[in-house]
């Protein structure tokens, strides 16, 4: 009887986690089509775009005046702190540029949001014991404050970490659909420069960060830049080794005069098999992963439902004889 009540919990278990995995899975499919009609009537609406600016201006002023007021404090602050070496500021920029910020006032703004966070962070702690814990000591509080000061300070570079790895990530999902429309622009007679416009104004429904990489590199190409110097510009923005092979290749195929067409297929054949390698790992590494969760929750149930009835039976009567 025990193992059949086992197996009916089990599998009572498994059907709730499907179903439940079957809604959210329905859901965020139809958000995703939501999103993604909502991007068409944007792309065709842009013409009637002009006739409403002037709504859209009242709409966002508060939102507006709100930001103009934050940078007013961020600003002063952070031009206090930032890096005054010329190899330092290069480093931030880098790193901003491969975040996507390309602002000329990014570095002064991530500084002085440092400087707010570990101002702001201890004045919560400050309010929050005045008005809720008025009891914690004063060493605890100095200690807590420090300490939330220090979390504040340095929460904006996990920050960027973050946002760059989440932006090459979205490269490489999208980067061999860019390559497969970059051959076929290629193929149709176009050139490499307007085939690499081409490509990035196609795929900036799916993926804009390709789009903006792609449309950058195009505008470099058009300021006189060449062709050599732009597309390592790109590599150093984007900073994956996959786009570095990708960039080194396409600097050879215009040295030697080689097909760019084909170089470009094997590329994006070689990067989807990387991705299904990188899958399959993924995969590969999960038993392993999943030892730990089985001991600490699982298993303990398991024995509780196993060996508890019995348990009890042997407690209920060994516990006269010891008793007596």
């Amino acid at each position: 009887m025990p193992d059949t009540s086992l197996i009916i919990s089990i599998l009572v278990f498994a059907g709730l986690m499907l179903l439940g995995a079957g809604i959210f899975y329905y859901y965020n499919n139809r958000k995703k089509q939501r999103e993604l009609v909502e991007k068409i009537k944007r792309g065709t609406e842009a013409s009637r775009a002009s006739g409403n600016m002037g709504d859209k201006s009242q709409d966002t002023h508060g939102a507006g005046s709100f930001k103009k007021y934050i940078l007013s404090i961020v600003d002063p602050l952070g031009s206090l702190i930032k890096p005054k070496s010329e190899n330092d500021i290069y480093k931030m920029r880098k790193s901003l540029v491969r975040a996507g910020y390309r602002k000329s006032n990014a570095m002064v703004i991530y500084y002085g949001m440092k400087v707010l966070l570990a101002i702001l962070l201890p004045v919560g702690l400050l309010i929050f014991k005045v008005f809720i814990t008025k009891a914690l000591p004063i060493v605890s509080f100095m200690t807590l404050s420090i300490v939330m000061a220090l979390i504040g300070y340095y929460l904006p570079n996990y920050w960027l970490i973050l946002v760059t790895a989440q932006r090459k990530r979205k490269i490489l999902e999208g980067f061999p659909d860019a390559l497969d429309l970059m051959v076929v622009c290629v193929e149709a007679g176009m050139g490499l420069d307007a085939a690499i416009f081409r490509a990035g104004r196609e795929i900036e429904l799916k993926n804009k960060v390709i789009s903006e990489e792609f449309k950058l590199l195009s505008l470099e190409l058009r300021a006189g830049k060449t062709r050599r110097e732009a597309l390592k510009n790109m590599a150093m923005r984007v900073d994956l080794e996959d786009i570095n092979s990708l960039i080194s290749l396409l600097i050879q195929t215009d040295r030697f005069g080689t097909s760019v067409a084909q170089a470009l297929r094997v590329h994006s054949d070689s990067m989807r098999i990387k991705r299904h390698q990188m899958a399959e790992e993924i995969a590969a590494k999960l038993p392993v992963k999943l030892v730990f969760p089985l001991i600490v929750f699982i298993f303990p149930s398991l024995f509780v439902v196993l060996l508890g009835p019995a348990a009890i039976k042997i407690y209920r009567s060994l516990f006269p004889y010891l008793g007596g």
